[in-house]
């Protein structure tokens, strides 16, 4: 399968199901489009036509546990049985199995060493063809921030196969390490597959950060702050000449945005 192993789907978890999808509507530009879903409220999220991702709301034992708005990032697997077993051997915990999801297919909620969370998604169904990268509202970069990205990076090498794409020196901050999900096509200006880990010592805990693609970022900065979003680092000139900046929404989640021009 084309997407084996690789981040395929963005899902926000939050504590007003009803204001971020008003939020994110506005700043990415994203197209809501309600989901069936049984005991909660489910919006699939939609670039192009083409859904990429969704909004939920925190499940009530999570809550309870003490979880906070966030991105979690889904990825594709061939076999659930396979891929669960497989992380736990690579030193991974697993926190929930759910039941089969009609239409959706069968997820795990997981945890790499360091414990930054992210879903296994065994598809029921064809895969979709991906849209180009760098398309308005899809992902374009994974960021890894954690403690300790060697380690990080052993378990998602051998577990997803991975592989180092280059590496950045930041000085007092170390290492920043790119990886690839799989080999960028040739000629390729950006693609969906690609990231970086970094020990972090601001992150209170490991966790992955999501850049989505805008058309300009400081017109993305005017909608974020004038729908009670936090700018928390940005606007910023990265190599390659876009621009970032990294953000929260008003219910606490930090996401990210990225884009060709100031």
């Amino acid at each position: 399968m084309a997407s084996t192993n690789k981040f395929f789907w963005y899902e926000l978890m939050t504590s007003d199901h009803a204001a971020a999808q008003v939020f994110y509507e506005k700043v990415v530009g994203w197209r809501l489009k309600p989901f069936p879903a049984d005991g909660h409220p489910y919006t699939v999220l939609e670039a192009e036509g083409r859904g990429i991702g969704g909004i939920m709301p925190i499940p009530p034992e999570a809550a309870a546990n003490g979880m906070q708005p966030c991105w979690v990032g889904y990825l594709h697997v061939a076999d659930l049985d396979e891929a669960v077993a497989g992380l736990r051997a690579a030193g991974g915990g697993v926190h929930h199995i759910l039941d089969p999801i009609p239409h959706v297919g069968r997820i795990a909620v997981v945890a790499d060493p360091q414990g930054a969370m992210f879903n296994l998604l065994q598809p029921d169904g064809p895969d979709m063809q991906p849209l180009p990268p760098c398309t308005i509202g899809t992902v374009g970069w994974h960021e890894l921030h954690g403690k300790d990205w060697e380690t990080a990076f052993d378990f998602y090498s051998a577990r997803f196969g991975w592989s180092k794409s280059g590496s950045m020196d930041m000085g007092a901050m170390g290492v920043y390490q790119f990886f690839a999900m799989e080999p960028a096509p040739e000629g390729a200006e950006c693609s969906a597959t690609i990231g970086a880990m970094y020990n972090d010592p601001q992150a209170p805990r490991a966790y992955w950060l999501f850049y989505i693609h805008v058309d300009a970022i400081d017109a993305a900065i005017d909608r974020i702050t004038a729908h009670c979003g936090t700018i928390l680092v940005g606007p910023q000139e990265v190599p390659g000449g876009t621009w970032i900046v990294n953000a929260q929404d008003p219910q606490g989640a930090v996401f990210a945005l990225v884009a060709p021009k100031r």
